[in-house]
């Protein structure tokens, strides 16, 4: 079975943050030293069986605020129709974006779904190449795509989640966790995705450990002095061959 099933044992280390020490980070080291890429192109399935060119696009992606909405904006004005396929479609009064609403009634506002995946994606046979238009943008570039896609598309499979925690002498920090977006992350529906990459033993070819392939998506999360920080303890876990490495690494 290629994906290795939840839970198993996992190593996690604390630091305080060298810029704020009112806040500590608590950081997956299993699966920031693991050996997952992404293989969207190269033998990703899709998250449904029935649309396995999108990868992780299908559902189109929330943005975090208003600030995130903006940056991507800047950037959706710089594509024409030799990089972004659908862009006939979503030009004019922000095209591009709709509104969701949830389960509680509030408003999200997303990038639009259109035939089925996110407006962004570059469908298959396409001249400009096929995958997220805004992650081209960035190649073509050369910069990271931190800076041209959505803060959700960026980010993932990190997860950054914060908890409030109260010592027992009552003084109060910040707790910062780092680690792997697992298939739980997406609450129930999470359950109902046909394939997944995170703990998929087909995604976990790669050469350097995701702390390294995705320091610039790391920098953007904690800051440059805690990633120094991340750096030097994933090192000293890689040294020290422990068996809580990641079981679809091995």
């Amino acid at each position: 079975m290629p994906e290795v099933l939840l839970p198993f044992p996992r190593a996690f280390v604390e630091f305080v943050d060298p810029a704020d020490p009112d806040q500590t980070y608590r950081c997956d080291l299993t699966w920031l030293t693991s050996r997952w890429q992404c293989i969207f192109g190269n033998g990703c399935k899709g998250i449904y069986a029935d649309r396995p060119d999108d990868g992780c696009c299908t559902l189109g992606a929330h943005f975090s605020d208003e600030d995130d909405e903006a940056r991507v904006a800047s950037y959706v004005e710089q594509l024409d129709d030799q990089t972004w396929q659908l862009r006939s479609k979503g030009m004019g009064k922000k095209g591009w974006i709709e509104t969701e609403t949830g389960d509680d009634g509030e408003v999200a506002r997303k990038t639009r779904v259109v035939e089925g995946a996110c407006i962004f994606l570059n469908r298959p046979g396409f001249a400009g190449g096929e995958g997220c238009a805004l992650h081209k943008l960035a190649l073509d570039r050369g910069i990271s795509f931190v800076e041209t896609k959505p803060d959700v598309c960026w980010q993932l499979p990190l997860r950054r989640s914060f908890r409030h925690v109260t010592r027992a002498d009552d003084t109060e920090y910040l707790e910062i966790t780092i680690g792997e977006y697992v298939r739980e992350g997406w609450g129930p529906g999470g359950h109902e995705l046909d394939w997944y990459c995170t703990s998929n033993t087909e995604a976990h070819t790669a050469t350097l450990p995701v702390y390294l392939s995705s320091a610039d998506e790391l920098t953007e999360l904690m800051g440059e002095p805690a990633y120094r920080e991340l750096v030097r303890l994933c090192e000293d876990f890689e040294s020290s061959r422990s068996s809580l490495t990641h079981p679809a690494s091995r």
